[in-house]
């Protein structure tokens, strides 16, 4: 197989992979279990991979359990996706000091970064990415810190082999295969996995493995497996564009009964890897002579992000909710060209009271009286 198309890296030899980036200076992350959960952490190896788990999601629940005792990435998604990674939780954009003049001097935060490698991202992330490149990276104002930490990432992505229960990414268009935007990308079977090159980055790294030509089971194996993994899907959204169809039903009474079961409290936004509100604020240091201007990830669901002196624009967490989901699958598509949604269904398994739109957004898209 030529190095084009890639090759079969053999299990025993996964370690590999890990050794040329750790080599080539990369601070190499993963998925690990943290607290009954996946998340990225560093890692040096792939014993550090939550090898022979699976995951057992719902909307509301989140738990894992023995999966196929030969497989690292036979699990869907935890509750982080690549945003951290590249759009900080909280990072510093300026400082200012009192001169002893009593005037102010202000000092632009200089971002810093280091070549970062990812390994296990899954499809609707990459599409994520996609989306959160052209927020921050493109435009007049490129975000300088996330421009930054972009230019110095090193993806490998993986085909999504276990789907969640909750998962739709097959109806957003997003997976569950790897298909752009990654520099390798790995199908995973029990003997090993598929190592494709998607960038020049990646075509360079996979010299230095030694690659099999994969035979035709490896291949016919993949295949099945990710037909399997769009067959498994039940979740679905309805269509890929719901721009017109939900701007013209913004008065359903079916907002209210989803405000009845709403907390506000923002896991949707924080787990979702599109959403992207963020709030500034000041942090004076104790002596008063200097102060730390923060940005902070936000959430459409609090009150004081719709603030607009004298009170919030949307006071009730039925606005919120309401401007949440429209923004998403609706008045993205003006902005971007496409809908905030990737199907990984974070969203569903990380709200607290299970609500789960897919089975919402029919409801709204139908009749008033529900006939």
């Amino acid at each position: 197989m030529s190095e084009e198309s890639g090759g079969f890296l053999e299990r025993g030899r996964f370690g590999e992979l890990f050794d040329r980036l750790l080599r080539r200076g990369y601070r190499t992350v993963a998925p690990v279990v943290r607290e009954g959960t996946i998340l990225y952490a560093d890692v040096t190896g792939p014993e550090d991979l939550p090898r022979g788990l699976h995951d057992l999601q719902a909307p509301g629940s989140y738990r894992l359990e023995e999966g196929p005792p030969d497989r690292c990435f036979a699990w869907a998604n935890g509750p982080q996706a690549l945003k951290p990674l590249l759009f900080a939780p909280r990072e510093t954009l300026w400082e200012s000091r009192r001169n002893p003049d009593g005037s102010l001097f202000f000092t632009s935060a200089e971002p810093s970064s280091s070549p970062l490698a990812v390994i296990g991202v899954r499809a609707c992330d990459l599409s994520a990415l996609a989306l959160q490149d052209r927020h921050f990276g493109k435009g007049p104002f490129p975000d300088p810190a996330y421009a930054l930490r972009r230019r110095d990432l090193f993806l490998v992505a993986v085909d999504c082999s276990h789907p969640a229960d909750t998962c739709f990414c097959v109806s957003t268009g997003d997976g569950p295969d790897a298909r752009t935007a990654f520099d390798l990308a790995l199908g995973e079977i029990d003997t090993g996995f598929l190592v494709r090159p998607g960038s020049e980055k990646g075509r360079d790294l996979l010299r230095e493995l030694a690659l099999a030509s994969p035979d035709r089971a490896v291949e016919e194996a993949l295949k099945t497996q990710s037909e399997q993994a769009r067959a498994c899907q039940t979740r679905r959204l309805p269509s890929q564009n719901l721009r017109d169809d939900l701007a013209a039903r913004l008065d359903h009474p079916h907002w209210d009964t989803l405000a009845a079961r709403c907390l506000s409290c923002g896991n949707c936004t924080s787990v979702c890897p599109t959403c992207f509100c963020f709030s500034e604020r000041e942090e004076p240091a104790l002596d008063g002579h200097s102060s730390r201007h923060l940005r902070e990830w936000d959430s459409c669901f609090t009150a004081g992000h719709s603030y607009i002196h004298p009170a919030p624009l949307r006071a009730t967490t039925g606005f919120r909710y309401r401007q949440w989901l429209t923004h998403k699958l609706a008045y993205w598509h003006d902005q971007y060209g496409r809908s905030g949604c990737v199907g990984c269904g974070r969203c569903l398994s990380w709200c607290p009271v299970g609500i789960d739109f897919t089975e919402d957004v029919p409801v709204l898209l139908g009749p008033p009286d529900g006939n």
